[in-house]
């Protein structure tokens, strides 16, 4: 399951957004967005997870969590 990740502070690294979501399971992908123009973080990223069980625990559990004083939502991606 893929989860959109968003509010994040432009402090987060993908290292600290992929250990947070390990916590909860299996991480088979973390993506960080960046601005191309600045290589800052955009405030967002996709995280990927293969067992859907796991991926709605983490959902569940770190939606409106504080993260780094932001408080981030997270949500199932939606393909375009």
């Amino acid at each position: 399951m893929k989860l959109l990740v968003r509010n994040l502070a432009r402090t987060t690294t993908e290292q600290d957004i992929h250990d947070l979501f390990a916590a909860h399971g299996t991480v088979d992908q973390c993506d960080l967005v960046l601005d191309k123009e600045t290589g800052l973080s955009k405030g967002f990223a996709f995280v990927e997870m293969p067992d859907d069980k796991e991926a709605n625990k983490a959902l569940k559990t770190l939606h409106h969590s504080n993260i780094d004083d932001s408080k981030i939502r997270v949500k199932m991606a939606q393909d375009k």
